[in-house]
C-alpha cells in the first residue's frame, strides 16, 4: 500500500469533494459540512466509495456512516492508508 502524506491526501479528498458534489474547491475546507456542501446519504458513501478507489482501501459502512465534516473524511483516510 502507497503511504501517502497528509497534504497530499487532504488535496485528493477534497478534489473528489469538488468532482462529486460540484461545488468550488474555495468551499471545501476541513471544517465543512457535507451537508452543508449538499451531500445526502448516498452522496457520503459515494464519496467513500470515491475515496476507496482513489487510495485503494476499503473504508468500512460504519466508518463511512460517522462523517460529518471533510476533516472526518480526511482523517480516517489518513488513518487507513498509514
Amino acid at each position: 500500500m502507497t503511504k501517502f502524506s497528509k497534504s497530499e491526501i487532504a488535496e485528493k479528498v477534497s478534489a473528489i469533494i469538488v468532482d462529486k458534489l460540484g461545488v468550488n474547491k474555495e468551499e471545501v475546507v476541513p471544517d465543512a459540512y457535507l451537508t452543508d456542501l449538499g451531500a445526502d446519504s448516498l452522496d457520503v458513501v459515494e464519496l467513500g466509495m470515491e475515496v476507496d478507489t482513489e487510495f485503494d482501501i476499503l473504508l468500512n459502512d460504519a466508518d463511512v456512516d460517522e462523517l460529518n465534516s471533510v476533516q472526518d473524511l480526511i482523517d480516517l483516510v489518513t488513518k487507513m492508508v498509514n
